[in-house]
């Protein structure tokens, strides 16, 4: 014999709606979803609801429990208290369609944006050869099972519904990292696709979407983190970006440049042939300040953190971050 639980259960639809409480009957060893449908069964057979494996491998029950997006499927009863009130809603980024379900088009739309996997020229399917390591690496990432909870908590989205058209989401940006980290993948430029059509530059990872993944997917650490590494290294390497003013794309791609060409240009830009400026103090401004714009970037860098009363060089021997000064009483370092 079971024991009655209280719930409180979002009902209603696009015009508005309202929380509902219910007493249900729970029984040892039952997931949230198997009230859901006890609810159904006993008291309110209206109850919307989207599920289908119950295994925690479709996605198709997300919902927010307790105000944290969660599978219904996955989510233990014997997780929470006897005393505690359940509460159930819908997935809050998303429209709702009625009652617990919600329109998720959104993640579609997105998903055929996202360019698919181009396979190499020459190879025909069922020839393809990888090695393991890269196997391991992209594997992660195709655990995924599409349930939306990470674009669900995604601020971007969830706050600003502005975002939606050049944001796609958490869930797209591991597809992404997944085909870049792809060797047999014939598309070189996602790096750079994600970061001028898919809102890369939008995430500022505070790992929310990794916290609520079911399928326990590093999406931060592992796949966002890295493509964002990835495309300032393509984007601001001063030497990526001298080659590209002095070479064609074709050469680039093919990777025939010719040394000359690029000792050349190094030498005009004061750069050795290692990549490495000679030692030098950087040069002050007219007003002795020292000017922090960036070399490379098409804007004007923003304004510093530290206020426009900053002068530079700094003044003072007693700034902490600074090696300490050595005692006026001691000889000469010795070598070790």
């Amino acid at each position: 014999m079971g024991t009655q639980r209280h719930f409180r259960v979002w009902r209603g639809d696009a015009s508005g709606g309202e929380m509902q409480d219910y007493d249900v009957e729970v029984n040892e060893g039952e997931v949230v979803l198997d009230v859901i449908h006890r609810l159904q069964a006993t008291q309110t057979p209206d109850l919307a609801c989207r599920w289908n494996c119950k295994a925690g491998k479709c996605g198709s029950c997300s919902m927010e429990i307790n105000g944290m997006p969660k599978l219904g499927c996955m989510t233990r009863m014997n997780t929470f208290e006897e005393s505690e009130t359940v509460t159930i809603t819908p997935l809050r980024t998303f429209p709702v369609i009625r009652d617990l379900v919600t329109d998720v088009s959104f993640n579609y739309e997105k998903a055929r944006e996202t360019p698919a996997f181009a396979p190499p020229a020459g190879v025909k399917p069922g020839d393809y050869r990888m090695q393991q390591v890269d196997v391991e690496r992209s594997q992660e990432f195709r655990k995924c099972i599409e349930c939306y909870l990470c674009q669900n908590t995604c601020h971007v989205v969830r706050d600003h519904e502005e975002n939606k058209p050049e944001f796609s989401g958490p869930r797209f940006f591991i597809r992404a990292a997944e085909l870049d980290m792809h060797p047999l993948d014939a598309k070189t430029d996602r790096k750079e696709y994600a970061q001028a059509s898919m809102g890369l530059g939008y995430c500022n990872i505070t790992k929310c979407c990794t916290e609520v993944c079911p399928e326990h997917i590093k999406i931060t650490d592992n796949g966002i983190i890295p493509m964002k590494e990835r495309v300032v290294d393509r984007r601001y390497d001063p030497l990526v970006w001298l080659g590209r003013k002095i070479f064609r794309r074709d050469e680039l791609e093919s990777g025939r440049t010719t040394t000359t060409g690029l000792d050349r240009a190094m030498g005009d830009a004061g750069l050795a042939r290692s990549g490495a400026r000679p030692g030098a103090a950087p040069p002050l401004r007219a007003d002795g300040r020292l000017d922090v714009s960036e070399l490379i970037a098409s804007n004007a860098g923003g304004p510093s953190p530290f206020g426009d009363d900053q002068t530079f060089p700094l003044g003072g021997t007693d700034i902490t971050y600074r090696h300490p000064a050595a005692d006026p009483g001691s000889t000469t370092d010795k070598a070790h």
